[in-house]
């Protein structure tokens, strides 16, 4: 998403996140460890005090499917399940008579009608990787943003919203103090116009500028290096490039790797632009591509990256190119996910809701996926929940505080409709793709089993049994801890 500036001052605390999601699976974070809510120059304020063992158990899986990652190293010293890098901005979501026109200098001028006044607080959300980061803490993880937030009336707004959802927040620059006024450190807006036909426009004062927002940031410092040495997860999307440079980027992601945070990136409809960018941008983008720990692409994005049409075969592309990638996960959208590994294939179709609003679907579908990634979760578990949740946005109106809450996908999951109306085997051409490892599926069938087409059927009932009680806990520990 695209993203827009203004003025902010903000205040510094610490908070308690009390709360820790328990699905059963190896993990060993304190549910009683302390984040930061902001960082300022002084230093970062993350407990060094090392967690205990919480109660697990292991799903007990049949036929290989118990087939979940086990790739988060030396958990016990993190105390974030996932940081969000860079894309914080707050939308502000205005219902308009048209989109804004296509040319550059009209769109220019749309913008600066729409920004001439400070539009009404009830139209302001939190946008960018704060959906993530409120979708997965909603989920029960910890969860840090790293970022940019300015010293004026949205960031202040943005950090609310942040530490009422439990969320922690590094900034990336240690030296806003003596620059409180400058444009370069304002927060970010992105302008969300909606017409009557309920199509998205989006508008930003970055549309307008070759630079990133904050690409005079050329450094990491202390602060950032230690909550990504702290978080068993880093992610990072394509809007990201919009606001920090390349070199930035890629000294993040070897930085990530160096002190073994798994990487999870998204390259979104930036992708696109960046595989055509300056040498900068595709050798960044080539970077994440290879050494991420796990991708998360839509059908067109994997295509326009690859050239290869089937989605699978080009999640294999993507799989043998990359240097460290575990998992390719593909999105289709209502059609359901695909999640591929060099060992197998799985996919689920979605569940059947009534879709008002997609904004927010993607982000909120990862933060899911980073649940079950963490949790050593099967992964056709981690895509049945990332659907739900993806689905239970969907919802819903906006992203923001308005993504899925964790009673909406308790609520989905009960219901157990999935969108079974087109079948995911007949759309993927599986029979015409060579040398296939096992394929799971999740189904609506009552059976587990491999039927006649060497397709290992997983029930949908087998899935929710095991996970809706283990949300349910997470949902009434969540109200106590409250």
């Amino acid at each position: 998403m695209q993203t827009l500036k203004f003025p902010i001052s903000c205040h510094i605390s610490t908070i308690s996140l009390n709360h820790k999601i328990d699905y059963g699976f190896s993990s060993t974070v304190s549910p009683h460890i302390k984040l930061p809510y902001i960082v300022n120059c002084k230093g970062i304020e993350i407990s060094t005090q090392k967690s205990s063992s919480i109660n697990s158990f292991n799903f007990s899986g049949h036929n290989g499917v118990v087939d979940g990652s086990s790739f988060i190293k030396n958990v016990s010293l993190r105390d974030a399940d996932i940081a969000t890098l860079g894309n914080l901005c707050v939308d502000i979501v205005l219902n308009v008579p048209t989109l804004p026109p296509p040319s550059l200098n009209e769109r220019k001028a749309y913008m600066e009608r729409l920004s001439a006044s400070r539009p009404d607080k009830r139209y302001w959300e939190a946008g960018g990787n704060c959906n993530v980061a409120i979708a997965a803490a909603r989920l029960g993880l910890n969860c840090v943003t790293i970022g940019n937030v300015g010293n004026e009336v949205y960031g202040r707004f943005l950090l609310d919203v942040l530490h009422n959802e439990g969320i922690g927040m590094v900034r990336m620059n240690e030296n806003t103090d003596d620059v409180v006024e400058s444009v370069f450190y304002e927060t970010l807006l992105c302008w969300v116009l909606v017409d009557p036909l309920q199509r998205h426009g989006f508008c930003s004062r970055a549309d307008f500028s070759s630079e990133p927002a904050f690409g005079w940031m050329r450094v990491l410092s202390k602060n950032v290096k230690m909550a990504i040495k702290r978080s068993k997860i880093l992610f990072c999307n394509g809007y990201t490039f919009d606001e920090l440079s390349p070199v930035l980027i890629i000294s993040v992601l070897e930085y990530s790797i160096e002190v073994g945070t798994s990487f999870f990136f998204d390259p979104g409809p930036r992708g696109k632009t960046l595989a055509t960018g300056t040498p900068e941008e595709q050798r960044a983008l080539d970077q994440c591509l290879r050494m991420s720990d796990v991708l998360l692409l839509t059908s067109d994005e994997a295509e326009s990256l690859t050239g290869i049409t089937n989605p699978i075969l080009a999640g294999q592309e993507l799989l043998r190119k990359g240097v460290r990638t575990k998992w390719v996960i593909v999105k289709m959208g209502p059609k359901g996910s695909i999640l591929i590994r060099s060992s197998s294939i799985t996919c689920a179709p979605t569940f059947k809701v009534n879709v008002i609003d997609t904004v927010g679907c993607g982000d909120s579908f990862v933060a899911a996926i980073a649940c079950g990634f963490i949790h050593n979760m099967p992964t056709v578990y981690s895509l049945a929940l990332a659907n739900a949740v993806g689905a239970a946005t969907a919802m819903g109106c906006g992203a923001g505080r308005n993504v899925a809450t964790l009673e909406k996908v308790i609520e989905l999951v009960k219901v157990s409709d999935l969108n079974e109306d087109e079948s995911l085997s007949n759309l993927l051409d599986l029979e015409n793709i060579p040398n296939l490892p096992e394929i799971i599926l999740l189904s609506k069938a009552l059976m587990n089993g491999i039927n006649a087409h060497m397709m290992n059927h997983v029930s949908l009932q087998k899935v929710v049994c095991e996970l809706l009680p283990k949300l349910e806990n997470v949902h009434q520990n969540r109200i106590i801890s409250s």
